[in-house]
């Protein structure tokens, strides 16, 4: 056998794994719509633009910050895409699909350096089928995509610069790294786990390779990823660090139970779907592929809960197994993720949602690819038959609930935060003439931004009359904007509302200045059910 046939069989297993991934991303990219925060991103390069910082640079000036927290890379990549492609949902999606499988492949190189293939190979495979981590890079919220990709990528190259000694792979994975910061702040929770592993595990290893040179080549690179960020703190000194930087221990417990139900797949089942209780119209599977897929959910007893947790649990009783390069290597990935997720359970306002969990991915994997495989060279001969069912049968559990996360969206629909009227309610806002489109509520204004291109005259509608007491200037505001017949509003219907009342405030106020609204359209879900509602005001 030459060499390439040997590298294509021991890489195909790894590819396979890859395409699944992307595949089974596919068949979820139009099945739901677009979330506010998803859409957060298009706010860098769609009107009305909504950035903390931009840094001044031609006559717009230049995204930098689209939060104090969270940068603009992913507006600097999708604004390309989206001038050649529009604004659909396949467009602001399968990129993000393509990353993950990107980082399913990167994760079985690393996979392949720390513990050879054997680990490697069943590494890639759990995380290709692993629901949440599919899910959350699919629609990318977070938004988590980009960051696994930067971090596995930068941990890929700093691997590779220590075992040859090259200064460019240095370099570019600490650049890496540095973008990842850039991309999102809360990098520094993975960033800090690792580098404090490293430090614990393989101290020995680290100072053989410090050099001056070195650390200078790390600080720059990094620095010169993070850059942005860096510019942001200083127009602004700190706002990253003073924005966030706060501890609050109350969340502990909860903390821990929804990182447990984002390792077993659940935590999202009532989140990104309606449930049975609140769908009166449920649609039938359609077409023979749906039949399927609904036949497979019944059969398997509805799924909602992955053999995962318990691999993970099992993985750790049998560690001490393993043994050198093996066993340090789990350690490390044990300690950064309990390092990293210290974190985000002590910091306050963060840490308690699946898309600040699923960050710690892909070290469950690796402390269960690793110490299974270990395990299984104490089988001799039958580890690789018992290593494979086990695989097998991990597999099939994590595919089961994804399938249900398909057929519960199908039969149900998406929830509040995920409802395709956002889609109807696009395509009618195109056809209405207006001056102003006031959002009365929360996941509203990102969504359209991003589905109009930019092109809808929007506006935040829940200023100034949400204020506790109105000043002069904010009734003369409001009097120009409720007596123009061109200036419309949008608001959820009672059963979708986000904050309760606010809009009712408006239509009590226009009430009293002698105004009643007129409800121009109202948009419902595919199910039937009302979601959205524009209206204007006219004179009583």
């Amino acid at each position: 056998m030459n060499k390439i046939s040997k590298i294509l069989i021991f890489r195909l297993p790894a590819l396979a794994a890859c395409l699944l991934f992307f595949l089974t991303g596919c068949a979820f990219v139009s099945l739901l719509g677009i979330e506010n925060d998803e859409a957060l991103f298009a706010s860098g390069i769609f009107k009305p633009y909504a950035v903390a910082y931009k840094y001044p640079w031609g006559r717009a000036g230049l995204p930098v910050m689209l939060m104090s927290y969270l940068g603009a890379l992913k507006s600097w990549i999708f604004r390309p895409i989206f001038q050649e492609f529009g604004t659909g949902v396949w467009a602001m999606r399968l990129p993000m699909v393509l990353a993950g499988a990107a980082t399913v492949w990167l994760f079985y190189l690393l996979l392949r350096r720390v513990a050879g293939l054997r680990a490697a190979l069943f590494g890639c495979a759990l995380l290709a089928t692993d629901s949440l981590y599919l899910l959350t890079s699919c629609f990318d919220w977070g938004p988590v995509a980009l960051q696994h990709l930067l971090i596995l990528s930068g941990m890929l190259l700093l691997l590779g610069f220590y075992q040859h000694r090259r200064l460019p792979w240095l370099a570019w994975g600490c650049y890496l790294l540095g973008l990842a910061m850039w991309d999102k702040a809360l990098a520094i929770w993975m960033l800090g786990g690792i580098s404090l592993a490293l430090i614990l595990v393989f101290p020995k290893q680290i100072v053989r390779v410090i050099t001056p040179r070195r650390v200078a080549t790390s600080v720059l690179a990094f620095a010169l990823g993070a850059l942005p960020l860096i510019v942001y703190n200083i127009a602004k000194p700190l706002a990253t660090f003073r924005g966030n930087a706060s501890w609050n221990t109350t969340e502990l417990a909860a903390k821990g139970r929804l990182l447990a139900t984002t390792v077993d797949g659940g935590a999202l089942f009532g989140w990104l779907n309606m449930e049975g209780w609140q769908t009166h119209n449920p649609h039938l599977p359609h077409g023979t592929l749906e039949a399927a897929s609904a036949r497979i959910s019944a059969l398997a007893g509805h799924p909602r809960r992955s053999l995962l947790l318990y691999a993970f649990v099992l993985a750790l009783l049998l560690a001490p197994l393993a043994r050198g390069p093996a066993l340090r290597a789990i350690l490390f990935a044990l300690l950064a993720m309990a390092i990293a997720w210290a974190q985000m359970a002590i910091t306050a306002n963060a840490g308690g949602s699946v898309h600040h969990a699923i960050l710690l991915w892909p070290l469950p994997q690796m402390i269960i690819a690793i110490s299974f495989a270990a395990a299984s060279r104490r089988l001799r001969r039958a580890g690789i038959p018992a290593l494979a069912v086990l695989l097998a049968v991990l597999m099939v559990s994590g595919l089961l609930v994804t399938n249900e996360y398909r057929c519960v969206i199908l039969r149900n629909g998406g929830d509040q935060y995920w409802t395709d009227a956002i889609f109807r309610l696009a395509d009618y806002m195109k056809r209405v003439p207006a001056d102003n489109v006031f959002c009365m509520d929360w996941g509203i204004m990102d969504s359209l931004r991003l589905l109009s291109s930019g092109k809808l005259p929007l506006r935040v509608g829940t200023d100034p009359i949400n204020k506790p007491s109105l000043d002069d200037a904010d009734r003369q505001y409001l009097a120009r904007t409720i007596s123009e017949p061109r200036q419309l509003f949008i608001n959820l219907t009672k059963d979708f509302e986000f904050f309760p009342g606010v809009n009712d405030k408006l239509v009590h106020y226009a009430a009293d200045a002698g105004y009643r609204r007129e409800v121009m359209a109202v948009i419902p879900d595919s199910f039937g059910r009302p979601v959205y509602e524009v209206y204007r005001f006219v004179a009583q």
